[in-house]
């Protein structure tokens, strides 16, 4: 093989190797850092992964928030009308979060079966639902008739919307 024929082909080699071993890095990067979600239903089969991040969704049950003295420690009930799964949190959850009203949390499954959240996240209004929580209440059939009537797909509604009403023109 001529010299200058080896050194292009080692070169091309050189660059299929390095995009190959850069795709490789990239998708195991995507794949960790990816989250899925999954309901109590979910959970509760044993689709959600054990010690993996993952968002878990569904309403908090009644009665079911107990909180710990002098502490930001506290667990909770979560429910999509069919199952439940006990949730743990320590830190300070937000000013909207209270029983009855959907959530998202994202945190790690224990061997325990107990969720362990790192963040938990409410509703930004009393027209919103999460489309992940919404989802999984409907196919539970648990969803309560005042989220259904306002719930649409991409959790957003016109019917609110102060911008569409007045029909934002400039």
């Amino acid at each position: 093989m001529h010299p200058q024929r080896k050194r292009r082909l080692y070169g091309v080699l050189f660059i299929v190797i390095g995009v190959g071993i850069a795709t490789a890095l990239t998708m195991t990067a995507f794949r960790e850092n990816l989250l899925f979600f999954f309901s109590p239903s979910q959970i509760a089969a044993g689709e959600a992964p054990v010690e993996r991040t993952f968002r878990a969704g569904g309403l908090v049950v009644e009665d079911s928030v107990r909180r710990e003295q002098d502490s930001t420690e506290v667990s909770f009930e979560l429910t999509d009308g069919a199952h439940s799964v006990r949730v743990f949190y320590d830190g300070i959850l937000p000013d909207l979060f209270r029983e009855g009203q959907g959530i998202v949390a994202m945190g790690q499954l224990g061997q325990d079966g107990v969720f362990r959240a790192s963040q938990v996240l409410a509703k930004h209004d009393e027209n919103y639902m999460p489309p992940e929580v919404a989802e999984a209440l409907k196919a539970a059939g648990k969803m309560p008739q005042h989220e259904m009537k306002q719930y649409q797909t991409d959790g957003y509604s016109r019917e609110n919307d102060s911008d569409y009403e007045s029909g934002y023109r400039q």
